[in-house]
């Protein structure tokens, strides 16, 4: 464990020492396989499939906020809708809209959940981001998880019924009323939004509590949680849902909140301290339980060569009594001969 804690300080060190180069990196890898997946899954704009145009929005999404990804993400997602159909894009523009009235109100500075998560569903494990919205976020993320389900959804039933809205202008509202249809009508999306909103919010409120290994306990429960109503969901809704990926997905979700818990919560509840103390108007009840942290070893310099210094032999000093005798003898002698000379 200690070898374990010393890794995850180095980490934090390096982290904060270079994060102004690791944060861009990290936003510039992120923007591009963003919009690789979007090319990859709508692509009915051929100008926005150049690899020069992916490579240059993502550079600048790499020097600009975390918001600029959702934009450039949204943009490219209707450019592709509106060479589709322009009239399906226009329940695109709509969805977007009501998407950003909800982030912009209670969750601004969670917009990489509303990336993210379209992303997960793509790589089907998308139940891994309640359990962590639920660990580091609050009860508003359930919203930005939500927002990023619809995201989803309105672009998968675009590409389900791509064949059908591209067709003649002439039926413009049964494009309009097929796409709205499939996605109110879309049970999978109901669904995963009930569960993921339920999930996110009991994670928070079981990580909340002043119990021990309350984050491990939220983990677990928001896991199985999630994965029951899923699948009671899909029985009552018969939505069909895999078994197997769900629990794939909720062991995944509990792996990764580990991780997270291990950089965030790390406490040692065999040290816990409960202390009682009062002032003039209350009287405290205060539980402390101290984090896992490694004392910085200490460095010892050794000098190994030595420096050789000449010997110099010291004078020898003369008392000052005997000097003053041997100055003031030789002074009479001194002044003896001159007086014979005279």
């Amino acid at each position: 464990m200690t070898q374990l804690l010393e890794i995850r300080d180095n980490i934090k060190v390096f982290f904060s020492k270079y994060d102004v180069f690791i944060i861009p990196v990290f936003k510039f890898l992120l923007a591009l396989i963003m919009l690789l997946m979007i090319n990859s899954k709508l692509g009915y704009m051929a100008k926005l499939n150049n690899t020069g145009i992916v490579l240059i929005v993502s550079l600048a999404c790499s020097f600009l906020p975390s918001g600029a990804i959702l934009l450039f993400g949204s943009l490219f997602s209707m450019g592709h809708v509106f060479a589709l159909s322009p009239e399906v894009a226009i329940i695109v523009v709509v969805v977007y809209m009501l998407i950003y009235l909800l982030y912009l109100r209670f969750t601004p500075s969670e917009s990489l959940c509303i990336v993210v998560t379209p992303m997960l569903f793509v790589c089907h494990v998308p139940y891994v981001i309640p359990v962590v919205m639920g660990l580091v976020g609050g009860p508003a993320s359930a919203l930005s998880v939500i927002c990023g389900v619809l995201v989803y959804f309105t672009l998968h039933v675009v590409t389900q019924n791509a064949a059908n809205v591209s067709g003649e202008l002439a039926d413009i509202l049964g494009q309009i009323k097929l796409i709205i249809d499939s996605l109110i009508g879309n049970k999978q999306m109901m669904v995963f939004i009930a569960a993921f909103a339920i999930t996110t919010i009991a994670v928070y409120i079981i990580r909340r509590l002043p119990i021990q290994h309350c984050w491990t306990i939220a983990m677990i429960a928001g896991a199985i949680l999630n994965m029951l109503i899923i699948l009671i969901g899909g029985l009552i809704y018969k939505a069909g849902f895999s078994f197997v990926g769900i629990l794939f997905g909720s062991i995944l979700a509990f792996l990764v909140g580990k991780v997270i818990e291990f950089f965030r919560f790390c406490v040692d509840y065999t040290r816990t301290e409960r202390v009682q103390f009062e002032d003039d108007e209350y009287y405290y009840y205060v539980k402390a339980v101290p984090k896992m942290n490694v004392a910085a070893p200490e460095r010892k310099v050794k000098n190994i060569n030595r420096s050789h210094r000449r010997y110099v032999p010291q004078r020898e000093e003369i008392p000052e009594e005997e000097y003053e005798e041997e100055y003031s003898e030789d002074e009479d002698m001194t002044i003896a001969e001159e007086r014979t000379r005279r």
